[in-house]
């Protein structure tokens, strides 16, 4: 028997598919790595064309609610906790406890956080860098490229980039660990001292690489966040240019209301 989903409804009739299909995920009717009904039997189901159907799994995939295999079919992505991306995050007590943001901040999540290092090198830094950084573009800066972890599911990419002539002085920066409060602790301890961290943060869709790293299907939405971490002497001393799969963070900020 087809659907009455929405039959009353000015949403296309896509979305009533797919917000139908949601429900069924948020309330455990559709358990995760399950799969979900086959096209034609979301045809019959819903009395629609298959046209009508990939646009409601589609409309899924770009929630972060299905991953789709190619001649195996959709099913329910199975997810770690949300984690929250505050400007806690950041506070000098955790450096001093000796725990990088990720730690902290997926700590707080209740999930089992792991990193894996891709790269570490000099690179000739991409335009918007330099300009962040306040260097030439193509100047010799360093980059940190690591891959994050939650409960050994991938859900950010990210690379830092640092001055040359701030990098090149502090030995541990090259390292695959740097120590304890990452590389921020050791900034400081080499006279770099913060003064804030700023944030710009855009949402599109993965590329083709984000999509493979990060295990999203195509058309999955990131968030892409780069940040200035600012000394107190008002100097970008790194940028850090992450991809984060969407479904799985919410960004949360506190902002002060005094001038």
């Amino acid at each position: 028997m087809a659907s009455t989903v929405g039959a009353k409804s000015a949403k296309p009739r896509y979305l009533q598919i797919a917000d139908d299909i949601e429900e069924q995920i948020k309330t455990g009717r559709l358990a995760p790595a399950e799969e979900i009904p086959s096209e034609t039997a979301l045809m019959e189901r819903y009395g629609v064309s298959s046209g009508t159907v990939r646009k409601a799994v589609a409309q899924l995939r770009m929630n972060g609610l299905v991953e789709t295999y190619q001649g195996k079919g959709s099913f329910v992505k199975s997810r770690p906790p949300v984690t929250r991306k505050s400007s806690d995050r950041f506070r000098r007590s955790h450096r001093r406890a000796g725990k990088a943001a990720y730690i902290a901040e997926t700590e707080q999540a209740g999930v089992k956080p792991t990193v894996q290092v891709l790269s570490i090198g000099p690179v000739s830094a991409p335009a918007e860098i330099a300009a962040r950084l306040g260097v030439d573009e193509g100047e010799k800066v360093l980059a940190r490229r690591r891959l994050y972890f939650s409960d050994g599911t991938p859900t950010e990419e990210a690379t830092s980039y640092l001055p040359w002539d701030v990098a090149r002085d502090i030995p541990e920066l090259f390292e695959e660990n740097p120590g304890g409060g990452g590389i921020y602790a050791r900034l400081e301890e080499h006279g770099h001292e913060f003064a804030e961290y700023t944030e710009t943060v855009r949402a599109r869709l993965a590329t083709k690489q984000e999509a493979s790293a990060l295990a999203l299907s195509p058309g999955s939405p990131v968030i892409h966040l780069t940040r200035n971490a600012v000394t107190t002497a008002d100097r970008v001393v790194e940028v850090c240019d992450t991809i984060m799969a969407a479904d799985q963070f919410v960004l949360d900020y506190r902002i002060p209301a005094t001038d």
